[in-house]
């Protein structure tokens, strides 16, 4: 049956202008990155996805390499979109990435223009669509002229296979080069992703003074440091863990005792603020508007329906920020 969605679906999500671009998006979207490919349950991930439609959520962020097996993320995007979305598509945000590794050979990875185009394309064919509303570069290529990747970027826009184009993972530096590049091409870069948490905190020291010279906008993944700001970790490191298990973003080594301590008063702070850590957590990483979305990923509804409910305590006073920068400082 086709889904219908909520008709209070805008009423309570806030939603933030992208840059300087005529662009608004939630102030939290949804990533597909883990729980949406073809080993995990399909009537899961579509419930999610209908949940946050349903709570204002219209941006849903995937890359093509997304699932296992790669690609198959988007497959099941593809057939959700079929499946429950057909009428609401002009409603919402659709991104994807190309830039890690693919497909076999020299042109499967990286930035040339032969692996952009060829692997939007495929991400067209696997989710059935048109276009894309925004297109990334997932990663800088060493390699490749700076020149190349972004003329591919607006050749793509061009053909009306995207409507904005967008970076992730690129340092200060580099974003400023790229976004140089793209205004000469015409097709200014719209927004950047990059990782950013209470743990990680490297956006800071650059990158956020060029995003907002340049006038680009910004959608943080991992504000939650891969679930370590959450209650899932409190005491201790859980058997069915992510970090218990073989990821190679997150692993028992980078969960040392003095975090965990540094966790367990954090959590503390967002009780007395009435909040969950994850709660807090993507609270602080919007706070004072240099981030247009957090992008959150979920393996269940009420994952997706806790960290929408960050949304109605965004403000922090200067005693509580003092207080995390004194936790977060602490040996």
């Amino acid at each position: 049956m086709t889904h219908v969605a909520a008709n209070s679906r805008y009423e309570s999500m806030k939603y933030n202008r992208v840059g300087r671009s005529g662009l608004k998006l939630p102030a939290i979207s949804l990533g597909l990155w883990h729980n949406f490919g073809g080993i995990d349950r399909h009537e899961n991930g579509r419930a999610m996805v209908r949940r946050a439609f349903d709570l204002g959520i219209t941006h849903f962020d995937l890359a093509n390499n997304y699932g296992p097996p790669p690609g198959s993320a988007e497959e099941t995007f593809g057939q959700i979109l079929k499946q429950d979305f057909a009428a609401y598509r002009d409603e919402m945000i659709i991104s994807t990435k190309a830039g890690f590794h693919m497909w076999e050979g020299p042109y499967g990875d990286f930035g040339s223009r032969k692996y952009l185009i060829s692997s939007l394309d495929q991400s067209l064919k696997r989710m059935n669509l048109d276009y894309v509303d925004i297109f990334y570069h997932h990663r800088p290529d060493p390699e490749t002229p700076l020149e190349e990747t972004m003329a591919a970027l607006d050749h793509l826009v061009r053909q009306g296979k995207a409507l904005y184009i967008a970076l992730s993972n690129y340092s200060a530096e580099q974003t400023a080069r790229a976004s140089a590049i793209l205004k000469d091409l015409g097709t200014p870069c719209l927004i950047h992703q990059p990782s950013y948490s209470m743990f990680n905190r490297w956006i800071e020291n650059g990158l956020q003074d060029v995003l907002e010279n340049e006038g680009i906008g910004s959608i943080v993944f991992a504000p939650l440091a891969g679930g370590l700001l959450t209650n899932r970790y409190l005491n201790g490191v859980p058997s069915d863990s992510r970090a218990a298990g073989p990821s190679v973003f997150m692993n028992t080594d980078h969960i040392t005792e003095s975090k965990l301590g540094k966790v367990r008063l954090l959590n503390e702070l967002a009780q007395e603020r009435g909040q969950t850590l994850a709660q807090m957590s993507i609270a602080w990483v919007l706070r004072g508007g240099k981030v247009t979305s957090a992008l959150i990923g979920a393996s269940r509804v009420e994952q997706i329906d806790d960290n929408v409910a960050a949304l109605s305590r965004l403000d922090f006073s200067e005693e509580e920020l003092n207080l995390i920068e004194s936790i977060l400082a602490a040996e």
